[in-house]
């Protein structure tokens, strides 16, 4: 059987898994701090016929004689630049300009990571409970969930550039809060595992998450009240690559063709 067959075949179902990428990217244009991704590729293993060498004598060949056997997917990278500022007003509302990442509560004791930070308020009890839209409790420095007492007005809250919280009293004085927003980074954030809901999880390639609190030496994120991170998806780009691996898997289908067309006039060769 011919090796072209299976090499274009390989060539066809990676840039399928392209457009599959690029179409997410382009589904999650509006998506708050959604991150745009691009998928990586390799060649597959080389078959040597005939390997480049001199003998003793002299002899030999300069180059070798090797046959490819396609591509294969071998990651996403997430592109982690600044998406858009947009500006909305409302007081829970809260971007990252940095490399942070809000700290958030997941299902058990684990704890994931976002940049969206449109969070609202939930009653328990007599206390206002910060959480994500999807409902999970928005963590502090001490790793617990950040309360308001009830006589805080929200649309009175304020938020400053190291995540503590205040807000303003009836006379316009200032009243410090204790909870302060936990931002963390990471060492490799193209080690974090997506989850959904625009939720990511440490990995081992990712490395633990760094508090920006306990450390010194990182560059310090700060986050901006009454404004949310846009996705950084640029449209007219994905459509370029969209175009590109719609024209690559369309060569690749071709070489299908030429490979089958090879076998059929083998096939009907007669003596």
């Amino acid at each position: 059987m011919m090796r072209s067959l299976y090499t274009a075949a390989s060539g066809m179902k990676t840039q399928q898994m392209s457009v599959d990428t690029i179409s997410n990217n382009l589904a999650n244009v509006n998506t708050t701090g959604y991150k745009k991704e691009r998928l990586e590729f390799k060649s597959l293993l080389y078959e040597t016929m005939a390997k480049a060498g001199i003998d003793k004598e002299g002899n030999g060949k300069p180059v070798s004689l090797q046959v490819g056997h396609g591509v294969k997917p071998v990651g996403t990278v997430r592109s982690y630049t600044i998406g858009t500022l947009q500006k909305t007003d409302n007081p829970l509302d809260f971007a990252i300009t940095g490399a942070g990442f809000f700290a958030i509560k997941g299902q058990g004791d684990g704890q994931v990571y976002t940049k969206d930070g449109s969070f609202k308020i939930a009653l328990v009890e007599d206390r206002q409970m910060l959480i994500t839209s999807e409902g999970y409790q928005v963590l502090d420095t001490n790793d617990e969930p950040i309360y308001f007492d009830s006589n805080v007005d929200i649309k009175k809250l304020k938020i400053n550039g190291d995540g503590s919280f205040s807000y303003m009293q009836n006379d316009n004085q200032p009243v410090q809060l204790e909870p302060r927003l936990k931002v963390v980074q990471f060492r490799n954030v193209n080690g974090l595992e997506a989850l959904g809901s625009n939720l990511l999880r440490a990995t081992t390639s990712s490395g633990e998450a760094i508090s920006e609190d306990d450390d010194d030496e990182i560059v310090k994120s700060k986050i901006v009240q009454g404004t949310l991170e846009g996705s950084n998806v640029q449209v007219v780009e994905e459509m370029v690559n969209l175009i590109v691996a719609q024209r690559a898997y369309e060569v690749s289908s071709k070489a299908i063709q030429t490979s089958d067309d090879m076998l059929s006039q083998a096939n009907n060769l007669k003596r």
